[in-house]
């Protein structure tokens, strides 16, 4: 892949920043292996056993084939499991051990996407099969933790993803710099037209509004579609880079400021945040309602479009760190949706108006793949971005298209209307 290897010393080290925290987290799997050598067709059955929907096709170390599941239609993955070590990994480390031994080079597959969708498609069959376990679940509790999302946690967590560089996220992303799900109205709608309609329908929420606060505003597509309807954005975001992109494209015409949405003060006819409050962590939850609460004028709608994950699977989940949170988006957290409405309402906010969409994300990301992978293969790719980096990124997008797929994620549009 034509990756140079130059790259300035700044963006050098926000690549790293990203992964490079999960470092401790990684299994140690030599003499471990050895002695647990017993251990791993016990690991397979319990896959087996947990799988009541779809089924893997598995090549073996040792050339065997076998097949978990098969008893009920569902996804059908095919995996060659190179080295016996990715099991202990998975044993042991779950999500994150997955990944380890994926990057290591110990399983492979044609196409991993189904393979992710099946395990989040029989998450509660499948209990603690496949997450981290023991010493592993605990430093990853421990890892989550340091990197909550306080005001200075935030900064640093905001950092380590969005600021990798807008010529990096130009390169695979829409025109208009739109870093979330899209809504698809037509087979052959591209991403760009699909980007459009998912801003109108934010916009519509919050029709007729004057004076708008944006959350979390990203390259300021949203702000500038608002403002562009005659309403006053202030439009707020802790991301150096993305702040700067936004300014230099938008004009002086929006209130562009670096700001945490626990400082904001004022009120506003609405506000807007589109795929934010997964950066917020579940300690801060009440922190983002009692902003909305207290910036909202009486009668103010706020327009949300937020990430959420199956009720059943929320306590283990929320309970260790995956690998999204370990190696991509440090400190965030899927919303318990059952979580979310308890909060609104114990602040006076109704929750009216929800849709759901998630097929619509597994095909943005599917189709940002798409275009990344395109960007890699052209030589697009912005200089310095090396060959570890490149293949997390990739697993990243390809991991998250099999849990929208799988419908244990989801991503929603809701209206809160302060009463």
């Amino acid at each position: 892949m034509p990756i140079s290897p130059a790259m300035p010393a700044q963006r050098l080290e926000r690549a790293a920043d990203l992964a490079a925290p999960a470092a401790p987290l990684t299994s140690g799997t030599g003499w471990f292996a050895r002695l647990w050598a017993g251990g791993f067709s016990r690991v397979l059955d319990r896959i087996d056993a947990g799988l009541d929907s779809g089924a893997i096709h598995a090549t073996l170390p040792d050339g065997s084939n076998r097949v978990l599941g098969g008893r009920a239609p569902g996804f059908v993955a095919i995996v060659h499991l190179k080295d016996w070590r990715a099991l202990l990994r998975l044993a042991t480390g779950g999500s994150i051990g997955w990944y380890q031994a994926w990057e290591a080079g110990e399983w492979d597959s044609p196409d991993p996407v189904p393979l992710f969708a099946l395990f989040m498609a029989n998450a509660v069959a499948l209990g603690p099969t496949a997450r981290a376990a023991g010493p592993w679940k605990l430093a990853a509790r421990a890892f989550h933790w340091l990197h909550r999302n306080s005001r200075a946690g935030a900064r640093r967590n905001i950092h380590a993803h969005y600021d990798l560089g807008n010529d990096f996220y130009a390169a695979w992303l829409d025109p208009a710099m739109v870093y979330s799900s899209a809504r698809f109205g037509a087979e052959h709608q591209s991403l760009g037209e699909a980007q459009q309609a998912k801003l109108a329908s934010i916009a519509s929420r919050v029709a007729g509004a004057r004076e708008v606060l944006e959350i979390g505003c990203g390259w300021g597509a949203l702000a500038a579609h608002l403002r562009d309807r005659g309403a006053a954005v202030t439009a707020i975001s802790l991301s150096d880079e993305q702040l700067a992109w936004a300014r230099s494209r938008h004009g002086g015409s929006i209130d562009f400021r670096k700001q945490d949405y626990r400082d904001v003060s004022g009120q506003f006819d609405a506000i807007v945040s589109v795929e934010m409050v997964e950066a917020v962590g579940r300690k801060y939850w009440p922190d983002f309602f009692d902003c909305l609460a207290r910036c909202l004028k009486p009668g103010g709608r706020a327009a949300l479009q937020y990430i959420s994950i199956a009720e059943p699977i929320f306590p283990a989940y929320s309970a260790s760190a995956d690998f999204i949170q370990a190696y991509v988006f440090p400190g965030g957290m899927l919303v318990s949706e059952a979580e979310f409405r308890r909060l609104a309402a114990e602040r006076g906010l109704e929750w009216t108006d929800q849709e759901s969409f998630g097929l619509d994300y597994a095909r943005t990301l599917r189709t940002w793949r798409e275009n990344f992978d395109a960007a890699v293969t052209q030589g697009r790719l912005p200089a310095g971005f090396d060959q570890r980096f490149v293949r997390l990124w990739r697993y990243y997008l390809m991991y998250c298209e099999g849990g929208f797929l799988s419908g244990g994620i989801n991503v929603s549009q809701v209206t809160l209307i302060r009463r």
